[in-house]
């Protein structure tokens, strides 16, 4: 029973968190402010180390029997150190998702919220003048590669939780540990001379510090929900928030007109979601005669 709360708690929150980051993420990638903006590289590092930091505290909250640094820090030994094929595993979804939240900024500077969820439907959707052809191209390749990349990682990460008694959140600070440098890396040979010019923070403010926070958070959800449900049932939340980010997109920031064939790939989520979790009554044994 407790399994069962929060695998549907993970959802709903996995749900809220995609919807917020996509709106608050195109919205910080287009708002019009003095100054340079943000760095997407800075801002997908800086996310990995909060991930860290709270799954560090996370453990050190598991193992509340001790409250002591020394009990954390052999524990994070055990766990890490003492087991670095097990943490080399991490490399492979820990680069992927570094690509994709890299690719996330791309394509929603170059995109609406609702056509950066729902790529298929920029195919059909009217150009505006605000978007140029070229930034639509931009934008729906970074989402056809975040979600080709997306999906290869995620039963890979599954696979790993579940063939492995390991805490979720020691699993989340190895990959978070790679995501870190694969992160740097990415901002040193990118963004370089930005950095060393203006620093990592430029651009920063309370709207960035937001991103930054949701895209932490759903790290971490993302996992939980990989843990106690599974990858499919992730794809249906994140499918959810689509039609959320779509509403919002459409009635409050008003920059995506939705089409019929948009709106008969919403219905088939729904559909496809509700059967999915739709436990039907189980038919009688036929009498023997």
């Amino acid at each position: 029973m407790a399994s069962s709360r929060l695998k549907y708690l993970s959802l709903g929150v996995l749900v809220f968190q995609t919807t917020s980051l996509v709106l608050t993420m195109r919205y910080s990638r287009t708002l019009q402010a003095e100054g340079p903006r943000y760095l997407a590289s800075s801002a997908v590092v800086v996310a990995e180390v909060m991930k860290i930091l709270t799954c560090v505290l996370l453990v050190f909250k598991e193992h509340s029997e001790c409250y002591s640094m020394r009990a954390l820090n052999s524990v994070l030994r055990q766990e890490i150190a003492h087991k670095p094929m097990e943490t080399l595993k991490l490399a492979i979804p820990s680069g992927i998702y570094t690509l994709q939240n890299n690719l996330l900024y791309v394509a929603l500077s170059n995109l609406d919220a609702a056509t950066y969820q729902w790529p298929s439907e920029s195919a059909a959707a009217p150009e505006k003048e605000a978007l140029s052809a070229g930034s639509q191209f931009v934008g729906v390749t970074a989402v056809l590669v975040a979600c080709c990349s997306s999906g290869f990682a995620g039963v890979y990460f599954e696979k790993i939780l579940k063939e492995s008694k390991q805490s979720v959140w020691v699993r989340n600070i190895q990959l978070g540990m790679f995501g870190l440098v694969f992160g740097l890396f990415g901002m040193l040979a990118y963004d370089g001379e930005r950095v060393k010019e203006s620093g990592m923070f430029q651009g920063y403010n309370t709207i960035t510090w937001t991103v930054v926070a949701l895209q932490a958070l759903g790290g971490l959800v993302i996992a939980a929900v990989i843990k106690y449900a599974d990858n499919i049932l992730k794809g249906f939340a994140t499918s959810l928030s689509i039609i959320l980010s779509t509403l919002i997109s459409y009635f409050w920031l008003q920059d995506f007109d939705p089409t019929g064939v948009f709106f008969l790939g919403a219905i088939l989520v729904i559909v496809a979601t509700f059967l999915y979790g739709y436990e039907g009554k189980p038919s009688p044994n036929p009498s023997r005669a």
